[in-house]
């Protein structure tokens, strides 16, 4: 079963920055390309970003596109999330997965169960 464990949210005001971090537990996350999703109250769960199994690859929602991006240390096991510009519409749990690749093109469509999320509220 592989688990992945999210972390790095917080309290930011608009216009600040946080670094998201996404952390295999007993596997070699090098194997997947990883998704960045989000749900906020209220709201579906949405595709926020991937990025590739070797990290040459990247795509995000219009929503983040400039604002957000992702990168990953497969020495480490673990995938990051920088978002900068950061607005109150950003608020939200934000999640990781395993995401399927077509074509060596990562996609925004999970293939692994979800974790707890890591909470990201952005107020003034």
């Amino acid at each position: 079963q592989l688990q992945l464990v999210e972390s790095g949210g917080g309290l930011v005001q608009p216009g600040g920055s946080l670094r998201l971090s996404c952390a295999a537990s007993g596997f070699a996350l090098d194997y997947y390309a990883i998704g960045w999703f989000r749900q906020a109250p209220g709201k579906e769960r949405e595709g926020v970003s991937c990025i590739s199994s070797s990290g040459g690859s990247t795509n995000y929602a219009d929503s983040v596109l400039g604002r957000f991006a992702a990168s990953r240390d497969n020495a480490k096991n673990t995938v990051y999330l920088q978002m900068n510009s950061l607005k109150p519409e950003d608020t939200a749990v934000y999640y990781c997965a395993a995401v399927k690749t077509v074509q060596g093109v990562c996609r925004m469509t999970p293939i692994t169960d979800w974790g707890q999320g890591t909470q990201v509220t952005v107020s003034s």
